[in-house]
């Protein structure tokens, strides 16, 4: 696809520090300007097997150019999905393998991309590192459409969670919501970065474009360097990268860009020379006043040295984020977790029953190890928030995954999560028993509800108050409010609301009717 090289490429991928096994591959094929990054799937051999099938049968595809590149970009990675699922299918120890993958190919001075998945294509041009491809992941959305900062979707703890892959389903080339395909000009003083999650989910962007700035024409080094700087942060997943230089790219911090700006910035100004006498006097006045104005700087920086101790630097050093383990040992371990957590603190708990209320802290993580087999009982003897679960007052950046938050005799609830005046992210909760509401959302809050689900609540099931705004997608809420008394509806939404609600299913709820009401405030799609 490329007969004259306009680039120098090279690659570099590490188990890591963590990972028993590497399942990411990559490919350079300078020749054809191939260059792929694969991240495999299902532990094992079995994302070993995906990720060397995808690339395999990729570079076997993409051996001549066609007119039409970013259609046989696409009949190669449906290829290769498809022979994955083949494999899956008639060998039970590859069951439900998959991998995501980007792929660049270099034709004409621009770059066609095929991409499925997290893995990422990076272009460095003037001194900006700019992502092209989208995160076909929760949390990679969220982070495209500005709603997580960089910071916090590489803190969030469902980050490696993807809705799309090469290989789990059979696909055909024309398939919309599966590859991703985009085109872009390859300016030779610019640079391709392509690389797993492996990267992405530990490295910052900022640092990143750091490394890239030092390339001072050995790509081996950069890819290294960036596969080091993964390790460094932890080496939690398989890091795997492809850097490609444009014919004309040398990084702006890099040795050779630093020596050719400190030629251009020496200015000689040529004087008469004076004679030799001259230059004896001219010498000897300047020895005499260089000690006169010696003796002078020594004398008045001991007078300061007397007036002014030296201060100390007593600013606190940064916290390390820790993840805080809790036992089914102790019933009141997650609210002692919480008193201790500080902000990028995750507490970690183990499958058992706990006591709340829980009061949520700024950028503490509450995730349950095993999903809604920790669950969390109002405590009767609570003397504060008495009958509430979970409580998150005027706080941002929290996440609470995978609790369940029950009601039983002895733990009467009447609200099973209240949000107010908050921004955080409840994901793959059970909300069950609240007298008023399972989820009560009030205030100026902004909250997300992502896969939870909120049911045999006999007050409703969700309350958005006020003019809060919070985003509900993928919620199973049903049997709520039926209490004969007082029928209540799965969803209740105060006029000033305005909620964004996607892909939701509401049913069988006290007050059906509201579901029309839930449709005019935004829902995209609702399931029957």
């Amino acid at each position: 696809m490329k007969t004259a090289l306009l680039w120098r490429a090279a690659a570099a991928t590490d188990t890591g520090l963590a990972r028993p096994n590497n399942e990411d591959r990559v490919l350079i094929d300078d020749a054809r300007g191939l260059f792929l990054v694969v991240d495999g799937l299902g532990g094992h051999a079995a994302g070993e097997t995906a990720a060397e099938t995808a690339v395999q049968v990729i570079h076997k595809q993409l051996q001549s150019a066609e007119a039409d590149l970013d259609q046989q970009i696409r009949e190669a990675i449906c290829a290769a999905n498809n022979e994955i699922f083949a494999l899956s299918q008639s060998h039970a120890e590859y069951n439900g393998m998959a991998c995501v993958l980007t792929l660049a190919v270099a034709q004409h001075e621009r770059i066609h991309v095929g991409h499925v998945g997290d893995s990422r294509l990076y272009l460095l041009t003037n001194g900006k590192l700019k992502k092209l491809t989208s995160d076909h992941s929760p949390v990679g959305e969220l982070e495209d459409q500005g709603e997580l900062t960089e910071e916090q979707a590489m803190r969030h703890p469902r980050r490696n969670e993807v809705f799309r892959d090469v290989g789990s389903i059979p696909h055909q080339p024309s398939d919309g919501d599966f590859i991703e395909t985009i085109s872009f000009p390859f300016p030779a003083d610019s640079a391709l970065l392509l690389c797993s999650d492996g990267l992405s989910d530990y490295v910052g962007s900022a640092e990143v474009t750091g490394i890239l700035e030092r390339y001072d024409g050995d790509p081996t080094r950069t890819a290294q360097q960036l596969v080091e700087a993964g390790n460094a942060h932890g080496g939690r997943d398989n890091i795997s990268v492809v850097f490609v230089a444009g014919a004309e790219f040398i990084g702006s911090q890099s040795k050779t860009s630093q020596s050719s700006r400190a030629r251009h910035a020496t200015t000689r100004i040529r004087t008469e020379k004076p004679s030799g006498g001259n230059r004896f006097l001219v010498s000897l006045a300047l020895l005499l006043l260089g000690a006169a104005l010696g003796l002078l700087g020594w004398r008045l920086l001991d007078h300061l040295s007397a007036r002014t101790a030296p201060l100390k630097d007593e600013s606190p050093a940064p916290h390390v984020p820790r993840d805080i383990p809790v036992s089914s040992a102790n019933a009141r371990g997650i609210l002692d977790a919480l008193a201790m957590a500080l902000p990028g603190d995750t507490i970690v708990v183990a499958p058992g029953d706990y006591l709340g209320p829980l009061v949520l802290k700024d950028q503490v993580n509450i995730i349950a190890t095993s999903p809604r087999q920790s669950i969390v009982r109002a405590d009767p003897a609570a003397t504060s928030d008495q009958a509430i679960g979970i409580a998150a007052r005027h706080i941002d950046g929290a996440h609470i995954q995978g609790l369940r938050v029950l009601a039983d005799d002895l733990h009467p609830l009447k609200i099973g999560v209240l949000i107010e005046d908050s921004s955080v992210e409840l994901s793959d909760m059970d909300i069950m028993g609240a007298l008023e509401s399972g989820v009560r959302i009030e205030g100026d809050s902004h909250p997300l509800l992502l896969g939870n689900s909120i049911h045999q609540n006999p007050g409703a099931g969700v309350e958005i108050r006020d003019a809060a705004g919070p985003r509900l997608a993928g919620n199973h809420i049903v049997d709520n409010g039926l209490a004969p008394s007082a029928l209540r509806a799965g969803l209740e939404i105060s006029p000033d609301a305005s909620p964004v609600l996607d892909d939701n299913t509401v049913n069988h709820n006290g007050k059906p009717e509201a579901k029309e009401q839930a449709k005019q405030k935004g829902f995209k799609k609702e399931k029957e």
